[in-house]
């Protein structure tokens, strides 16, 4: 079952997921629904469950409370004039002679070294491979407070082309064979630092859930599964939150968790190196939007940023996107023991409450 992150728990799963009629006010419509419903995610191939009979309101989603760092008082590696002078710049962007995103290897790697994945039986069930590959930090902005719902479209910008930059770099690296960048913000959501920061690991190995999305692809029989999306959720509406010429943010039809959102390029690309400068500007734009329209409606939350592009060398079906999911939630024994995820809003709800507010940047 699922809690909010104030000890304010959601009824436990039972006798009040049976038939009976629901009625819930959203943005001055009623909607309507009899059951709770499952509803599969094509891109994992799992079922996910959406009670509404048990939905919240936004106000039931407390902001987040717990301090990020351990020590607040702790001089941030990640501002100006902190800088290590021992960690190599592996990328950079200037303005009047200051850096404005710089990219640096961790200090605390997961991963590292030149090795390939070499897989080594030490037992009848003892399986184990070196943890080889790249992690680095990329520092978004050189201001410690700043939010990435406040970034001005030439901030997006950088940060987009950086990635680009990096991926491009470890695609060249013969050991890697799957890059994950991701920004967590808030401790929630796994933070260590609260100086905006994101990270890129690359890894010798394709993981499973990379795995499930490209056989999800192939699956689909309608061409390519997400530029369906796209033209689907566009015709229906329900569930689009924003979109400009580049870049399209829907609350997924089979979304997870409450408010999650889904960014989606218009442009079918299989990696997110293969995008021109301008179409990752406009996916950059989508990101801080959605931000600024989840800011609105449920305060400084937690989230999960997580980009998902085509494996190194991958010439199958794909198209690379964008997954949003904010930490409004937590993950209890049911959906542990089972992998199907209970999502409390309904994403039809969650759009209309989304599109409803006024974010500005």
């Amino acid at each position: 079952m699922n809690r909010s992150p104030q000890n304010q728990p959601a009824t436990s799963v039972g006798t009040e997921h049976r038939v009976k009629d629901t009625h819930f006010r959203c943005c001055g419509r009623i909607l309507i629904t009899t059951v709770s419903q499952l509803r599969l995610n094509l891109l994992t191939g799992r079922w996910v469950t959406v009670v509404p009979s048990r939905a919240k309101r936004t106000s039931d989603f407390a902001p987040r409370t717990l301090h990020v760092e351990n020590d607040p008082d702790r001089l941030c590696p990640f501002c100006p004039g902190h800088e290590d002078s021992g960690v190599p710049t592996l990328e950079t962007r200037d303005s009047d002679g200051n850096w404005t995103m710089r990219v640096v290897p961790n200090k605390y790697p997961a991963f590292e070294g030149d090795d390939t994945l070499a897989v080594r039986n030490l037992g009848p069930v003892h399986v184990m491979a070196e943890a080889s590959g790249v992690h680095e930090v990329l520092v978004i902005s050189p201001d410690h407070d700043s939010r990435m719902n406040n970034f001005s479209d030439g901030a997006m910008k950088d940060m987009m082309l950086a990635l680009k930059s990096r991926l491009i770099a470890h695609t060249d690296t013969p050991n890697i064979r799957y890059t994950q960048a991701f920004i967590n913000h808030g401790r929630e959501a796994g933070a260590s630092l609260a100086h905006p920061h994101g990270q890129l690991l690359g890894l010798p190995f394709v993981p499973g859930e990379i795995l499930e999305e490209e056989r999800a692809f192939e699956r689909f029989k309608g061409g390519c599964l997400l530029c369906t999306t796209i033209e689907a959720e566009s015709v229906d509406n329900k569930r689009v939150v924003l979109e400009n010429e580049h870049a399209i943010a829907i609350c997924p039809f089979w979304s997870s968790g409450p408010f999650e959102l889904l960014i989606m390029p218009r442009s079918h690309e299989l990696h997110l190196s293969d995008s021109s400068d301008e179409a990752l500007a406009g996916v950059g734009r989508a990101i801080r939007d959605g931000l600024a329209h989840l800011v609105a409606v449920l305060g400084d939350i937690a989230f999960n940023i997580v980009f998902h592009t085509a494996p190194a060398h991958h010439s199958g079906m794909y198209h690379w996107h964008i997954h949003l999911w904010p930490k409004l939630t937590t993950t209890a024994g049911f959906e542990r023991g089972t992998g199907v995820m209970i999502n409390l809003v309904p994403p039809e709800e969650a759009a209309a409450e989304l599109r409803a507010v006024s974010a500005t940047v």
